[in-house]
């Protein structure tokens, strides 16, 4: 079944208002739905749209809500709620879909040992402001994901500075993107999850474990998994995305994914049975990201840094092109303008001994030697010949 343009759903913001006005949790609402939470985290956030009989009654169940709201207090009706102004196109909505699309427990807009910070409301911002509010917002759960991937605290802060600075050098395109908390994170996994981390001497050695010997155990068996599988397992278990966006966000195909959770919930099983359960993992691996006391720099520092990084690059870029271009005038300077023959090998000629260097005279020619100079050297005598 198509969807029907009798049931239009509201705006994400009003999906997520409609059922906080109603005092549901995503879990139960995901309950009365026949869903996850996840799924309806990405409902809200704008990420994803049910279609089908599930939209049908995912319009219904706001409808009711929304009449509820409306008997209960009847200025507040969502008819009469006014549209927020738009935003410049020069400073797109980046704030208001990514503080949206915020993924469970792992991805908060507080930090674990502090009072949630309000995200600032959608008006005309600067890039640098909206960048700022994106980083704030989800830098500190980014970073907690990141050391589950690789154990490493100091590389999990890396990770997450070196995504947002590339988030920064592609600002157009990460501002219009309708998850930009998700264009980072993917970034920050790849980044995080290379090969050639292993190479860098700082990383070669291990990093002090978990103070919790349940959270050392964990982290252990996390990372013996493959990395394939270990981000799936991050991503779906532990951020809340659902089976779809797992494996859209790591390029493979929905069945691979599948099989990828599987095997790594059967590995974390065999090895630690009480997370045998896929919701006591995530409550485990909750409480093991948030433990760790993980920080990341400020946005201003992480801006500054990619700034620098592109002037960098860019002046090296533009000396090797420099470089390159003088050598291609040396080059054709100094080479000649026609056809030189090459000297031609030589040839023995018969007859002629080869030259030799000079050595000892033999017996004979010495003899040679000592009759000539014994003998006269010029008057007419030397112009007849001597018989015998």
């Amino acid at each position: 079944m198509t969807e029907s343009p009798a049931a239009p759903l509201p705006p994400p913001e009003a999906r997520r208002r409609l059922r906080e006005a109603a005092s549901l949790t995503q879990d139960q609402l995901a309950a009365r739905m026949g869903v996850t939470p996840g799924t309806v985290r990405a409902w809200e956030s704008g990420r994803t749209t049910p279609r089908g009989r599930r939209r049908e009654a995912y319009a219904k169940l706001l409808n009711t809500l929304a009449t509820e709201e409306a008997v209960r207090s009847p200025q507040s009706a969502p008819a009469a709620e006014p549209q927020p102004e738009p935003v410049p196109a020069s400073v797109p909505v980046v704030v208001a879909v990514g503080a949206e699309s915020a993924d469970g427990p792992l991805l908060t807009a507080e930090p674990p040992d502090g009072p949630p910070r309000p995200l600032p409301e959608r008006a005309a911002l600067t890039p640098a402001q909206a960048f700022d509010a994106l980083y704030e917002f989800g830098a500190p759960a980014l970073v907690r994901q990141v050391y589950l991937l690789t154990g490493r605290r100091e590389l999990a802060r890396e990770s997450v500075e070196r995504a947002f600075q590339l988030a920064w050098e592609r600002w157009p395109e990460v501002a219009r993107d309708p998850d930009p908390v998700g264009w980072v994170r993917a970034a920050a996994y790849e980044y995080a999850l290379s090969p050639w981390q292993r190479f860098r001497p700082r990383h070669r050695h291990p990093e002090p474990p978990p103070a919790d010997a349940g959270a050392h155990a964990l982290l252990n068996v996390l990372l013996t998994l493959p990395p394939p599988h270990r981000r799936t397992l991050v991503l779906h278990d532990g951020v809340g995305l659902g089976l779809p966006e797992t494996a859209a966000e790591t390029e493979a195909s929905t069945p691979a994914a599948a099989g990828r959770l599987l095997h790594a919930r059967a590995a974390v099983a065999a090895l630690l049975p009480e997370l045998a359960d896929p919701s006591a993992l995530h409550r485990r691996m909750t409480e093991l990201a948030s433990a760790e006391r993980l920080r990341a720099a400020a946005p201003p520092t992480v801006r500054v840094n990619s700034e620098r990084r592109a002037r960098f690059w860019t002046r090296a870029a533009i000396a090797f092109t420099a470089a390159l271009i003088g050598t291609t005038a040396l080059a054709m300077r100094t080479t000649p303008t026609h056809y030189v023959p090459p000297v031609a090998p030589g040839s023995t000629v018969h007859g002629v001994p080869p030259r030799v260097a000079p050595g000892a005279l033999s017996d004979a020619e010495l003899d040679l030697r000592r009759k000539l100079r014994s003998e006269l050297q010029d008057g007419p005598q030397r112009l007849v010949p001597s018989a015998g």
